[in-house]
C-alpha cells in the first residue's frame, strides 16, 4: 500500500505525546494523519522539498502543541442549540463554535424531545458526518428515556417508556458513534443489553436508581454515568446510589463538568482519588452561549441565562453550562493541581477511549488522525487541526 507524500512539518513547540511533552521534535502530517513524530533538527535536514515547513515558535513562549479535545455532550453553541435546528447547518453551527475553543471532535447533545426531533437529529448528523462537517463523531441522546424525580432542566413532558420501537430509532444512526443518556431504573430488563449490542454506547443520568439496579445496568454493557454527581442519587452511608457505584466501578467512564459551579472541587477531588484520572472525562454540557456575545437563549420555552459560566433558568435550575472545553482543562489543572500534561487527557485520549476512538483520536501519535491544537504561553487557543485541516481560533 503507497503511503501519502508528508505535506507539512510542524516544530518549534513542545508536543505532547503519550509519554509527556517531548522537546525539539517535529510533526509531520501526511494525509490527514500523523506520519511521525521525530527530533526535528535530522528530520527537516532531510525533508522532501515538497514538504512545508512551519515553525510555531510564533504562538509566543509557552506555547504548546496537544492533541485536539473531544466533547461528548454538547447541546449547542454559536447561537444554535440542536434541539432547535436538528439539522446539518445546525450541526455544523455547533461544530464551528467549539472549534475556537479547542474541541476537534465531539457529539452534538439533543435534551429530551419528542421522539420526530430525535429522528432528525440522528438523520442531521447523519448527513453532517456524510457531508465531511468537521469534527462531528456522532450524536449523543441525552433522554428522554429519564426519571422526572432528577429531571434537572429537562421537560419532564417529553419522557417516554423505552420500548422496542425506541431501541430501533436509537441504534438508527448509521456513521459515527451514538450515546444514549438513560435512568437504568426504567429501561425494561435486557433493553440497554439490546442497545449495546447494536453499537450504542449507554450511560446513566438524570436517574434516581439505587447501586444494585446500577450494578445490573453494568453487568448489561452500560459504560457510562453522564456529568457525574449532578441529576443522580448521591453516595449513602447505607444506599451508595449511583454515585458510589460510578466511583467503585473501574471499568465505566465517568463525566464531568468542571465549571465551579455543577460540582464542588471537593467532590472533584474525591472522584480523580476513587475513580482514578484515567477513567474520568470533561464535558462542557454546553449551551448556545458558548462562542456567542448574546448570554441568554430559549429551552422549552423557557428563558435561560448565563453569567459567570453558569446557565440558569428563572428558578435558579442549572440548564446545561457557558464552558468551553479549553476553560474546562484550565479549571481542572487549577482544582485538581495537575499539570498541563496531565490534565488534557481528561478532554482528550480518555473521551476517545470510551468512544472506542482510541485507536484514530485522542493522542499524538504516527497513524493517528491529524487532530491537534495550538496553545499559547497563556493556554489560549491559536489554531486548531481537524483531519489535517487547520482553522485559526479567531
Amino acid at each position: 500500500m503507497t503511503r501519502p507524500a508528508p505535506t507539512l512539518a510542524l516544530h518549534g513547540v513542545p508536543i505532547l505525546t503519550p509519554g509527556g511533552f517531548v522537546h525539539d521534535h517535529a510533526l509531520v502530517l501526511a494525509g490527514g494523519r500523523i506520519a511521525t513524530i521525530a527530533p526535528a533538527a535530522a528530520l527537516l535536514a532531510d525533508a522532501p522539498p515538497e514538504m512545508a515547513i512551519r515553525d510555531l515558535r510564533d504562538a509566543g513562549a509557552g506555547a504548546a502543541l496537544l492533541p485536539g479535545f473531544i466533547d461528548t455532550q454538547v447541546n449547542g453553541g454559536g447561537g444554535v442549540l440542536l434541539n432547535d435546528s436538528p439539522t446539518v447547518d445546525g450541526v455544523a453551527a455547533i461544530a464551528a463554535a467549539h472549534r475556537r475553543f479547542g474541541t476537534t471532535g465531539l457529539l452534538p447533545t439533543l435534551i429530551s424531545d419528542d421522539l420526530d426531533v430525535l429522528a432528525r437529529a440522528i438523520r442531521a448528523v447523519d448527513d453532517a458526518i456524510a457531508a465531511g462537517v468537521p469534527g462531528v463523531l456522532g450524536i449523543h441522546l441525552e433522554g428522554p428515556f429519564l426519571n422526572p424525580a432528577r429531571k434537572g432542566i429537562h421537560d419532564a413532558a417529553k419522557f417516554r417508556t423505552l420500548d422496542a420501537a425506541a431501541i430501533d430509532l436509537l441504534s438508527g444512526l448509521r456513521r459515527g458513534r451514538t450515546l444514549v443518556t438513560l435512568a437504568p431504573e426504567l429501561a425494561p430488563p435486557g433493553a440497554i443489553a439490546d442497545l449495546v449490542a447494536r453499537g450504542v454506547i449507554v450511560s446513566a443520568g438524570h436517574t434516581a436508581a439505587d447501586h444494585a439496579t446500577i450494578r445490573r445496568a453494568l453487568d448489561e454493557g452500560m459504560t457510562g454515568f453522564t456529568h457525574l454527581f449532578n441529576a443522580m442519587t448521591p453516595f449513602g452511608s447505607r444506599e451508595p446510589g449511583v454515585v458510589g457505584a460510578a466511583l467503585e466501578d473501574g471499568g465505566s467512564w465517568c463525566g464531568l463538568i468542571v465549571d465551579g459551579h455543577h460540582v464542588h472541587p471537593a467532590s472533584l477531588r474525591v472522584a480523580a482519588r476513587a475513580k482514578g484520572l484515567e477513567r474520568l472525562m470533561l464535558v462542557t454540557d454546553a449551551m448556545p452561549t458558548v462562542g456567542r456575545d448574546e448570554k441568554s437563549f430559549t429551552l422549552g420555552g423557557r428563558t435561560i441565562r448565563a453569567a459567570d459560566g453558569r446557565c440558569v433558568a428563572e428558578d435558579g435550575t442549572l440548564a446545561g453550562s457557558d464552558l468551553d472545553m479549553m476553560t474546562a482543562v484550565r479549571n481542572t489543572m487549577a482544582v485538581l493541581d495537575l499539570p498541563l500534561e496531565r490534565a488534557v487527557p481528561l478532554a482528550s485520549a480518555n473521551p476517545a477511549r470510551f468512544l472506542g476512538l482510541d485507536g484514530e483520536r485522542g493522542e499524538l501519535l504516527p497513524g493517528r488522525a491529524a487532530d491537534m491544537v495550538l496553545i499559547d504561553g497563556g493556554r489560549r487557543v491559536r489554531e486548531v487541526w481537524i483531519g489535517g485541516r487547520s482553522f485559526p481560533a479567531a
